[in-house]
């Protein structure tokens, strides 16, 4: 699989700053860090590959030779190291050189979970959005309420009474268990988390009474969620820290928006295209008329030429919905439908009658009148 392009990977052009790549990546970092994404490895991958490419641009020799010759020429162990998403480097590698740059946001280290106690993370939480048409065209604003765990004020959400601590017992405060194998290659020490504090380190020698011992409640709380122009039903949208909470001030999950779109009176949608259905007489077909269409912003007036026939779609650019990557907007297709007369009176019946054989009233198309098939194909060019 090809790789993809360092400076797109950050965000960022060949003239971006050394400041510049330090912020890029620490924002990337940050957001694909392993304690915030357990068991992802998707993830995990643009965690490394992040990574490989900080590394690479912030390094003078190695950033010049990849602004000339591109990956190739990193070949031969210059690079990053590996192919596709960071594939030379390792979780080890990756905090030992970089680990400075993030400061505390980590519990004072890079790895919250690596070398020390484990750092809990929060459920994810999922609630259902409804969106009109004219929420989706412009983008909206939406502020729901959502029952979720937050930290206990009691306990300072350790789940202990008064929030008193003490340093767990079997592993001494690391938080981690280990012990020693025998195996044919000799004796291996191996660690895992330590069962009786559950990694963190501490345990309470009396559970709080207001949560007890679980350092969360129940509470109601008001989240406003900006949701962009152009979304689809079905689509997801992920608010960051806004799930439920985590015990001992852990990192708090996420808040996952689906996106339910309420169907449109008449217009029906289509990717980015939008199809209105225009219903007109006979006579309008005949000579021609100016009826009034309605868009997602307004009405406007659409000119139908004399002898205009069933079946002919009109385009009107731009006046469907945007895309919500922001690359332009689809078009509005109207679909011209003529209504055939019914249930004719007597001098009505005449006048088809006398006029039946004449060359104005005998179904003759020509080049101008596309087929059916036509029509489809000419859409979705």
């Amino acid at each position: 699989m090809a790789k993809r392009d360092y400076y797109e990977i950050l965000g960022l052009t060949k003239s971006a700053t050394e400041k510049e790549l330090k912020k890029a990546y620490r924002k990337l970092a940050i957001k694909f860090h392993p304690d915030k994404n357990p068991d992802d490895k998707g993830a995990e991958a643009k965690f490394k590959e992040a990574a490989e490419a900080y590394e690479v641009l912030t390094n003078g020799n190695k950033r010049a030779r990849y602004d000339q010759y591109g990956h190739a020429g990193l070949d031969g162990g210059s690079g990053g190291g590996g192919s596709g998403g960071g594939g030379g480097m390792n979780m080890d590698d990756i905090f030992s050189q970089f680990g400075d740059i993030f400061g505390s946001s980590f519990g004072g280290g890079f790895g919250g979970s690596r070398g020390g106690r484990r750092q809990s993370r929060g459920s994810n939480l999922r609630v259902r959005v409804k969106l009109t048409l004219e929420d989706i065209a412009k983008g909206v604003e939406k502020k729901i309420k959502i029952q979720k765990n937050v930290g206990c004020d009691d306990c300072n959400a350790t789940g202990a009474e008064n929030g008193n601590l003490s340093t767990c017992h079997q592993c001494s405060g690391s938080g981690q268990a280990t012990r020693i194998v025998n195996t044919p290659l000799g004796r291996m020490q191996t660690a895992t988390t330590c069962p009786a504090c559950n990694g963190q380190g501490q345990t309470a020698s009396s559970a709080c009474g207001s949560c007890s011992g679980q350092g969360l409640v129940k509470k109601s709380d008001e989240v406003t969620i900006n949701i962009p122009a152009g979304v689809e039903d079905g689509m997801q949208l992920s608010v960051s820290g806004k799930g439920n909470a985590a015990p001992r001030g852990g990192i708090a999950g996420d808040l996952i928006v689906l996106i339910e779109e309420i169907p449109h009176d008449t217009l029906k949608r289509d990717g980015q295209n939008l199809h209105y259905d225009l219903y007109i007489s006979f006579n309008d077909a005949a000579l021609g008329c100016n009826p009034e269409i309605e868009t997602i912003e307004n009405k406007v007036k659409v000119k139908l030429d004399a002898g205009i026939q069933s079946g002919k779609i009109l385009r009107l650019r731009g006046k469907g919905l945007p895309s919500v990557d922001r690359y332009g907007s689809g078009d509005l297709l109207i679909h011209v439908n003529v209504w055939t007369p019914q249930d004719l009176n007597e001098e009505q019946t005449k006048f088809f009658e006398s006029n039946k054989d004449h060359e104005n009233f005998q179904a003759n198309p020509d080049g101008n009148n596309k087929s059916f098939f036509d029509k489809v194909k000419e859409m979705f060019r």
